[in-house]
């Protein structure tokens, strides 16, 4: 089956492409260009491939939590193409796409959610499948919940932002940080392709974001 992958939820714009057994991938520092980009960065990846839109056989994308506006670009992007097209869409979380793009076996996925706070998640790679373990969520990086056990790796951005705090939280929990490891589209797409010949789809007026808070930034007050 052919199904793209989207993921925006940081300032890359990650796409990815599969085709039976070869991925394309697409990997852009966009910043606040990627909805100006993405759609002309779609297209150029299907012609890489030797496909159009009419090609595709479902849409996959980073659901979150993450950039809220990230966010939006790649729901509403996959709701289009996939309503024009009569696809069905996959919602990937972006902390297990983050966890999957590590290749670590056991991961704490951590964004920056600004605010003093992360969005995290913890997952255990077995038989080569990930499995949660500590479920999305936020908090401040000193009442991070704990994983069982030790030999865990910290990884995203939400280490790079708050390195020291999360760091002493985990104590002896942690056994590495890869804070430069980023949710990649060709994870998404890794997660969704299974899913998928499993039977599970959305209609894409069902897709939607996971966001965990509604704000992003402190009233002046609070400030």
């Amino acid at each position: 089956m052919n199904i793209l992958a989207i993921e925006t939820a940081t300032e890359v714009l990650s796409l990815a492409l599969g085709t039976g057994a070869r991925v394309h991938e697409t990997t852009l520092a966009a910043g606040a260009r990627q909805a100006e980009l993405i759609l002309g960065e779609i297209d150029a990846l299907l012609r890489r491939a030797g496909l159009g839109v009419r090609n595709l056989d479902a849409i996959a994308f980073g659901a979150g939590p993450g950039s809220f506006t990230g966010l939006r670009i790649a729901c509403g992007v996959a709701q289009g193409i996939a309503a024009a097209r009569v696809l069905p869409v996959l919602a990937v979380g972006t902390l297990e796409a983050l966890a999957e793009a590590s290749g670590v076996k056991r991961a704490i996925a951590c964004l920056d959610a600004r605010m003093g706070e992360v969005y995290h998640a913890a997952f255990e790679r077995r038989d080569g499948t990930l499995h949660e373990i500590i479920p999305a969520g936020l908090d401040r990086p000193d009442a991070l919940p704990l994983p069982p056990g030790e030999g865990w790796t910290g990884c995203g951005p939400g280490f790079a932002a708050h390195r020291a705090a999360l760091v002493a939280r985990l104590g002896a929990r942690r056994e590495a940080v890869r804070a430069e490891v980023l949710p990649t589209a060709a994870a998404v797409l890794r997660l969704a392709a299974p899913r998928l010949a499993a039977g599970e789809r959305s209609d894409p007026e069902r897709a939607v974001p996971v966001y965990l808070r509604e704000r992003v930034a402190l009233k002046t007050a609070e400030r």
